[in-house]
């Protein structure tokens, strides 16, 4: 946690300051981040910036669909939101300040980006969180 301390520092910021427009805090062991849900900003879904999640919706036990899905590249079943950003977490937890430029120069929000396509695996699956194969 403390070697992505800068990305929860920059989450806690984003979530507190949205506490005044009805955001509401919760910590979270099972994601192992404070969840800001009702955060009032953003065009849905959830981010997940170190070790918290800032949430648009009442809570991250709710389905969405992945990636894959959105862009028509698969018909799988719908995964648990807060199992995705919990992925997102442990990517955070190992990369720390190396994770947003990471995932920025693996294409951002979308189904190309190694991050979002292990974080839907590791939804549906329970396992492979880790965005590249292992040696």
């Amino acid at each position: 946690m403390a070697w992505t301390l800068p990305n929860t520092l920059a989450g806690l910021l984003l979530g507190v300051g949205a506490m005044a427009a009805g955001a509401r805090a919760a910590w979270q062991p099972a994601e192992l981040a404070l969840v800001f849900n009702r955060y009032p900003w953003g065009p849905g879904g959830a981010l997940t910036l170190g070790n918290v999640i800032l949430n648009t919706g009442h809570g991250l036990q709710v389905p969405c669909r992945t990636y894959a899905c959105r862009a028509g590249r698969s018909d799988a079943p719908p995964v648990v939101l807060a199992d995705h950003e919990r992925a997102h977490v442990l990517q955070y937890m190992v990369l720390g300040p190396l994770f947003l430029p990471l995932y920025l120069l693996c294409g951002g929000i979308g189904v190309r980006n190694r991050f979002e396509r292990a974080a839907d695996r590791y939804a549906a699956t329970g396992a492979g969180w880790w965005p590249w194969p292992r040696p």
